[in-house]
């Protein structure tokens, strides 16, 4: 079973360790600049979990405002996207309580819209007709989960994000949030049937093989089970096309992660975050 490959580098990584640095010393435009690249992953968590644009305009602007003010003492203890996933999450939790105390939740019907990937404006218009469909679809797929289940797998497949720093974002442990996850992915896999492929009961004697592939992306199947699951997958077609499925269902999630930040919302908080930097600078 191939392995599961995780966005990023090391390059990457590097760049960003000399940015976090750089602002710790006072350098604005690098900190300007590193705020910038978790504009979209930090609005894209605030739009799934408060499920209100503006509440996740909100949540945007006031993690990025409260990380501007925390980067001169941030550590590096966690990496620094967790810390701003986490800083995020604190503000979600704040909105719901709000929501809950004036009215009851808005309709995910708009932020379905709101979050989807956008199409490639030089795809034919039939392509992107069809690439806004499937998106929805795996959208609600996900917004059906239950917000537990639903943190761990936008934060693990949609945002890239390890086992690790998942559970240091949600400030559990690394085996809850696999557990969680691998519930989550089978769900959506199952509500994602039609597009690709449905789930057959298993034959007579054949493994669970979604919950075992699930286990295997995250490294809890040893070498000798993943040879035995290997051999089987081979000579059952069933079982073979169930995995199949599982990994298009975890391709069209991390397909999702691509919407970024409205216009009018980005240059509204970059315009807050500028004048927090010139005030207190």
């Amino acid at each position: 079973m191939a392995g599961f490959e995780q966005p990023g580098s090391t390059d990457d990584e590097q760049a960003e360790a000399r940015l976090v640095e750089a602002a710790q010393h006072g350098d604005r435009a690098a900190e300007t600049a590193l705020l910038a690249r978790y504009e979209g992953p930090v609005y894209r968590f605030g739009l799934r979990f408060c499920r209100d644009p503006e509440d996740a305009r909100d949540v945007l602007q006031e993690t990025l405002l409260a990380a501007a003010r925390g980067l001169p003492s941030y550590r590096g203890e966690a990496a620094l996207g967790t810390w701003l996933y986490a800083i995020a999450r604190s503000f979600c939790i704040k909105q719901r309580r709000r929501q809950l105390r004036a009215a009851p939740l808005a309709s995910s019907a708009s932020t379905d819209e709101e979050a989807r990937a956008v199409p490639d404006p030089a795809a034919p218009p039939d392509e992107a007709a069809i690439a806004h469909e499937l998106s929805g679809n795996v959208q609600r797929a996900i917004a059906a989960l239950a917000r537990p289940y639903r943190e761990v797998l936008v934060l693990r497949d949609v945002e890239g994000l390890t086992a690790p720093e998942v559970a240091a974002a949600l400030g559990i442990g690394v085996d809850a949030v696999k557990s969680r996850l691998h519930r989550a992915r089978v769900a959506v896999r199952e509500e994602l049937a039609p597009l690709v492929g449905s789930v057959d009961p298993p034959a007579h004697g054949c493994p669970d093989v979604l919950a075992l592939f699930s286990r295997h992306l995250e490294g809890q199947v040893d070498a000798r089970l993943c040879e035995e699951m290997e051999r089987h997958l081979s000579s059952c077609r069933r079982c073979a096309a169930a995995c199949n499925g599982l990994k298009r269902t975890l391709s069209l999630c991390a397909a999702t992660r691509g919407a970024g930040v409205p216009p009018p919302v980005q240059a509204s908080v970059r315009r807050a975050v500028r004048e927090l930097l010139r005030t207190e600078g």
